[in-house]
């Protein structure tokens, strides 16, 4: 009895962590590809696909943008609907249910927003590039899985476990930043449109309303709503998400609508639609006689330190007073020294930073050097803490 239960509550989370580690490797992989594209002779064909308009609908019932807006605005909210579905799931079955167990991940996480944000501040004040300072508050879970997978044994469950939750919620500040301080001009008409859409969603979900169908034409007429309000349409994958049944208890939740969807847009999100994000937005012209000049700029400065020293020093050293007061504890068989390799891979930005980088700078150049400051920083983040994980010993090594 005691092992189904164990397979019930852990395999979900194994299934989880085996596709963002397997994910992490092929995001890189085509982030690669996407920059050796826009170096050779086929850049111009690149940008002209990226910048192509598709128009989907007829006449006034239409939406028209851009491959990379639809990349950007319409592939990424399902990526931020499974985000949506994992915070849920945690929150109800998982490692985010109780106080005594989030407390620890949520604190450090948000240390691990709050320090590179000022950092990056630091670097940028009274500059127009401020507005970049959310950038380096994001940890890329893919990434940070994959190196992980890597070090094999030297990671234990605990410490997966304690930067899976916090690298959710970290996506959840990152969302609440996005919706918040990277809004253009709202059109309330559609915003309010919006809010009576999620309000049927959940009175769906109270009322028990078991078609996914219903929920699937409801988060479309949400998405376009957000899209049209002016907030970041992405925002509508979040709140379809959280509103999806996911059941009572344990049992019920293997047969509600949110399990189901998880489990079939996850493998979709983690090798489809991250690959084709990396693809669409890495792609970044590198004249190499002009790299020292892009990273001694403050938008340079303020990502690498950001992401290499601030995401380290906010989630260490909050995790640090909190077990040193004992608020918190580690969790099982993790040492500080774990604890301080996954602070370091928490500077792993990728995917969200890159996100968030073009929602911060319209100007190509500026934009152009955010994404190389966060590859590079990412780069070192994984390098060091895959170096300080391959250090630790395990029981019987010499």
């Amino acid at each position: 009895m005691k092992n189904k239960i164990y397979n019930k509550v852990f395999n979900p989370f194994l299934h989880f962590f085996k596709n963002e580690s397997a994910s992490g490797l092929i995001l890189l992989g085509f982030a690669i590809i996407a920059i050796i594209i826009a170096n050779s002779s086929f850049a111009p064909t690149y940008n002209d696909i990226l910048h192509t308009y598709v128009t989907i609908g007829y006449k006034e019932f239409s939406l028209s943008m851009s491959v990379l807006h639809w990349i950007n605005d319409g592939l990424m909210a399902l990526f931020f609907l499974v985000v949506g579905m994992e915070i849920k799931r945690e929150v109800v079955f998982g490692e985010l249910q109780s106080f005594k167990k989030t407390i620890l991940p949520i604190s450090a996480a948000i240390g691990g927003m709050i320090v590179p944000a000022i950092i990056y501040a630091l670097f940028n004040y009274n500059k127009p590039t401020i507005s970049g300072w959310g950038i380096p508050m994001a940890t890329d879970i893919a990434f940070a899985l994959g190196i992980l997978s890597l070090v094999g044994r030297k990671a234990p469950k605990g410490i997966i476990v304690f930067l899976t939750a916090l690298a959710i919620v970290d996506d959840l500040g990152a969302i609440i930043v996005i919706a918040i301080f990277y809004t253009s001009q709202i059109s309330w008409i559609a915003l309010i449109m919006g809010l009576i859409v999620f309000i049927c969603l959940i009175l769906a979900n109270r009322f028990k309303v078991k078609y996914t169908s219903v929920y699937v034409i409801l988060g479309i007429v949400l998405w376009i709503c957000i899209l049209k309000s002016g907030i970041h349409a992405t925002i509508a994958g979040v709140l379809l998400g959280i509103s999806l049944p996911a059941g009572k208890n344990i049992h019920e939740f293997k047969s509600s609508i949110l399990y189901r969807l998880e489990h079939v847009l996850t493998p979709v999100s983690s090798f489809v639609i991250m690959p084709i994000f990396a693809l669409a937005n890495s792609g970044i012209a590198i004249d190499i006689n002009s790299i020292g000049a892009i990273i001694l700029t403050p938008v340079s400065f303020g990502i690498i330190f950001g992401l290499v020293i601030g995401k380290q020093i906010g989630i260490f050293g909050v995790s640090y007073i909190l077990v040193k007061l004992k608020v918190a504890k580690l969790p099982a068989q993790v040492t500080k020294r774990h604890l301080y390799g996954a602070s370091v891979l928490g500077g792993i930005g990728f995917t969200m930073s890159i996100f968030v980088s073009s929602l911060s700078f319209a100007d190509e150049t500026v934009l152009a050097t955010a994404k190389i400051s966060i590859m590079i920083a990412s780069i070192l983040a994984a390098i060091l803490g895959g170096i300080i994980f391959g250090l630790i010993k395990l029981k019987g090594e010499k």
